[in-house]
C-alpha cells in the first residue's frame, strides 16, 4: 500500500509540474493572475493607502469629477472621496466572493464525495434534492435566503455561498462516480484501506482539478451576486464603502456624475474578468485536451 500511494503521489506531482507549464504559456491567464496579485495585495494594504476617511464627508466637494485636485478619482454626492472609498471596498467586495465560494465548498463537496463514492439510496436523495436546488434561478435563490436572514454584507455572503452549494455537489459527485471504480480505488480497498482513507487519499484529491477550475471560475461570479445583492440593498448596507453600494449609490447620479457608477463597475468587470481568464487558464491547464480541440 506504501508504494501505491507513493507512486500515486508521483504521478500527481508530475501532473501538477506539466499542468503549471502549460499554464505560465498562456500569456492571458498570466497576466490576470499577475493582475489578481495586484488586487490581492490592495485588498491587504488599501486602506493604509487611502488618502481620506471613506466616510468622511464634505458637501462643498460633492460630485467632483475624476482629476479634482486632491481627488484622484473625484469625489460622491456626499463628497466624500471615490478613491478611498473603492481602496476601503476591496477587501468586503472582493473577500465575501471567496468567502461564498469557501462555504460552498465546506457543504457541497463533502456531500457530493459520500454520495458519488457510496451511490444508493444517499445518492438518489442528494441528486433530488440538487436537481430542485438548481431549478431554482441561482440569484433569485440567494435572494430569497438573504431575505429569510435579513439584510447584511455577511448574510448576503451566506446566501450567495448556500445558493452555490448544489454546484459544488455535482461536480465532486461526478468526480467520484468516474473514480470509485477506477483500478487504483480497488486495489486500495482490496488492501484493506477504510472508505475513510481512500475518500482522502486518492478518490478527493483526484477530483481537484475540477474542483479548483470550478472554484476559480465560481469566485468571479459570487463576486459579481453579492455585489448584486448590495445593489438591491440586501447585502453591505450604506455608508459601508462597498463596490455594490457604491454602484447603487451611483446610479441616481449617471447623467452628473458618471464616474460614480462606473469606477466600482468597471472595478468589479476587471477582478471578475481576470478570474474567468484565470478560470480558464487552469482548465486548459489541467485539462490539454481541450486547447488541442479549439
Amino acid at each position: 500500500m506504501a508504494t501505491t500511494t507513493v507512486l500515486s503521489a508521483r504521478s500527481r506531482l508530475q501532473r501538477s509540474t506539466s499542468a503549471w507549464r502549460r499554464f505560465l504559456q498562456d500569456r492571458w491567464a498570466l497576466a490576470s493572475l499577475v493582475f489578481l496579485a495586484f488586487v490581492g495585495l490592495i485588498v491587504f494594504v488599501g486602506p493604509s493607502l487611502a488618502p481620506y476617511d471613506p466616510l468622511q464627508t464634505n458637501l462643498g466637494l460633492r460630485l467632483k469629477p475624476p482629476g479634482t485636485p486632491g481627488h484622484l478619482l473625484g469625489t460622491d454626492e456626499l463628497g466624500r472621496d471615490v478613491l478611498s472609498r473603492l481602496l476601503h471596498g476591496a477587501r468586503p467586495s472582493i473577500g465575501v466572493g471567496f468567502a461564498a465560494v469557501a462555504v460552498a465548498m465546506a457543504i457541497g463537496v463533502p456531500i457530493g464525495l459520500l454520495a458519488g463514492y457510496f451511490g444508493g439510496l444517499f445518492d438518489a436523495v442528494v441528486s433530488r434534492v440538487v436537481d430542485v436546488l438548481l431549478a431554482f434561478p441561482y440569484v433569485l435563490l440567494a435572494i430569497a435566503i438573504v431575505a429569510a436572514l435579513g439584510p447584511g454584507l455577511f448574510n448576503a455572503m451566506l446566501a450567495v455561498g448556500i445558493a452555490g452549494v448544489p454546484y459544488y455537489v455535482r461536480i465532486v459527485r461526478a468526480s467520484a462516480l468516474s473514480l470509485r471504480d477506477q483500478e487504483f480505488v480497488q486495489a486500495s480497498r482490496a488492501l484493506g484501506a477504510s472508505h475513510a482513507r481512500v475518500l482522502l487519499r486518492h478518490v478527493f484529491p483526484n477530483a481537484l482539478s475540477p474542483l479548483i477550475v470550478a472554484a476559480t471560475l465560481d469566485v468571479g461570479w459570487m463576486i459579481t451576486a453579492a455585489a448584486g445583492l448590495s445593489f438591491l440593498g440586501l447585502g453591505a448596507q450604506p455608508p459601508q464603502p462597498e463596490w455594490g453600494v457604491m454602484l447603487s449609490d451611483g446610479r441616481q447620479y449617471v447623467g452628473v456624475a458618471p464616474h460614480l457608477a462606473l469606477v466600482p463597475g468597471f472595478a468589479i468587470f476587471l477582478v471578475v474578468l481576470a478570474l474567468n481568464l484565470v478560470g480558464d487558464g487552469l482548465r486548459d491547464a489541467l485539462d490539454p485536451r481541450l486547447r488541442s480541440s479549439r
